[in-house]
């Protein structure tokens, strides 16, 4: 009896902190993604829209909402932090 509520503690407290990481990825997702965004339309408002590291950017925007979509937050992550680098890149010249 012992060893079946110890096992059921254990997953219990796994399937929480799974789903605390999934909430915390899910929101930095989404924050990483509005951010990009907001610097990607101030790129585009500056005059940079044409340049390759530009679309590079968009496309990469794109890729992190599809990830979001399928609940990858960390790639969702990953592609956003690479467009703002390209966003930055864009901004150079």
């Amino acid at each position: 009896m012992k060893v079946i509520l110890i096992l059921s503690a254990i997953a219990l407290l796994l399937a929480s902190c799974a789903g605390a990481r999934k909430g915390s990825s899910a929101a930095q997702c989404r924050q990483a993604i509005d951010t990009a965004y907001k610097e990607l339309s101030f790129a585009k408002s500056e005059g940079f829209a044409g340049t390759v590291n530009y679309t590079k950017a968009a496309s990469l925007l794109t890729a992190a909402k599809t990830n979001q979509t399928f609940e990858s937050y960390d790639a969702c992550v990953e592609n956003s932090e690479k467009a703002r680098y390209y966003i930055r890149e864009s901004r150079k010249g």
